[in-house]
Order: C-alpha cells, then structure tokens, then sequence
C-alpha cells in the first residue's frame, strides 16, 4: 500500500512561523512534523510515499531526500501554486497507482497505529473527539460508518481512500471536505474513532502543546 501526506498549505495561522519555513517542516519534539508521519507509516510497513508541495515547496526534498533515510520511496508532486487538498491528491494519481492509499495530514500529529486504517475493508476515516478549537464537530459514526449528523467527532486528517474515487474527479483546485460529505451521505465511508493523543497544529500555540506533550513523553 501506498501513502500520501498533504503538505501544499501556506499555514497563514502559523506566521510568522511559516513564513520561510512551510509548516509539515516545523518541529516538534525535536523533528519535523513530516518526520513523525513518515517514520509512523514506516513502521506500518509503507515503502512508497507520494508528497505534495507548493508553498516553500523546494525545502522539503532538500529536507527529506528521496525518502531512503526512512526506508522508502518518496515521490514528489510539485503542484507551484497550491491546488486543495482533493486536487492535491487527483494531481498524485500516477504516483499512487490503483486501489486504497493512506492520506495523512503534513500539519497534525496522531499517536494512532495506522495498521488497523490499513486493514478496513472500505474507505475509512479517523475520527476523533471535537477539540476545544473545533467544538461543533465534522461527522458523526453509526454502526462503523461515517454520517454528517450528528457531529460528535472530527476528522483527524487521516484516512483510508482509493484511487478510484478521484478518477472521474477534473483536474484542478478543489477541497476534500465537500467530497467526504458527499461519499458520507452515499453511505461510502467507514469511520474509526480514536481517542488518544491527536493534535491539529494550526497555530504557534498548539505546536507549543505538542512539544510539551512530546517532551513529556520522551
């Protein structure tokens, strides 16, 4: 199986921070962000990942290389000016191939095992508890599978998806989270709740909180 991390964004909230830095770069825990998802996926046995850049989009294969410090294959998809996430992932189609594919977020940071994403028999997302910043929640989850009401939980930026729900999808800008509506109310997406550690880092203030739960951890 195959992954791709989302990693385009400008991170406005993040400035200053993100303004020579782009934000799967910032470090936390004395890494990078990216850094903790490609060694999680690593060590789910992922060998072929594909990484979408935009802003500041050349620091990232100076800082990541060609993925063999990780024990992988990692490919690239310059996009210059930064198209979404959905067409983000439709402009990776050729370097994900066929089938299911893990998506992660570059800008969260999740203690979850994806091996249990990787065994779901359908696509899936991970869902966790609303936080504090998000309080009016995403999805809700009915017997495995991922409605739009209620919204007791939020998407954690991680999922199971295939290629062939993006292939009739045009190429250009669009956003993931009109899709993810429409494939909830076609009965399409299953849903797993985690409820440990999960951060959405948006703003200096949550990497702030990451590094102090990652130094605690340590």
């Amino acid at each position: 199986m195959k992954a791709m991390i989302l990693a385009a964004g400008r991170g406005e909230r993040m400035r200053p921070l993100t303004d020579h830095t782009p934000k799967p770069l910032l470090v936390a825990g004395g890494k990078p962000l990216i850094v903790h998802h490609l060694e999680r996926l690593a060590a789910a046995g992922i060998k072929e990942v594909a990484i979408n850049t935009a802003w500041l989009g050349e620091q990232l294969p100076k800082a990541l290389g060609d993925g063999s410090a990780f024990g992988m294959c990692i490919d690239y998809s310059h996009e210059g000016e930064a198209l979404e996430t959905a067409g983000g992932i439709r402009r990776a189609l050729p370097m994900l191939g066929s089938g299911p594919f893990l998506l992660v977020n570059g800008d969260v940071y999740c203690d979850a095992d994806v091996t249990r994403l990787m065994a779901a028999k359908a696509p899936t997302l991970l869902l966790v508890d609303n936080p504090p910043q998000h309080p009016d929640g995403d999805f809700g989850l009915i017997d495995g599978w991922v409605v739009n009401a209620p919204r007791h939980y939020t998407y954690a930026g991680i999922a199971l998806l295939d290629t062939a729900l993006f292939a009739g999808l045009a190429e250009g800008y669009g956003a993931l989270g009109p899709l993810l509506r429409q494939w909830a109310d076609e009965g399409r997406l299953g849903g797993l709740h985690y409820g440990g550690y999960w951060q959405d880092v948006g703003t200096p203030a949550r990497l702030e909180a990451l590094n102090h739960y990652l130094e605690d951890k340590a």
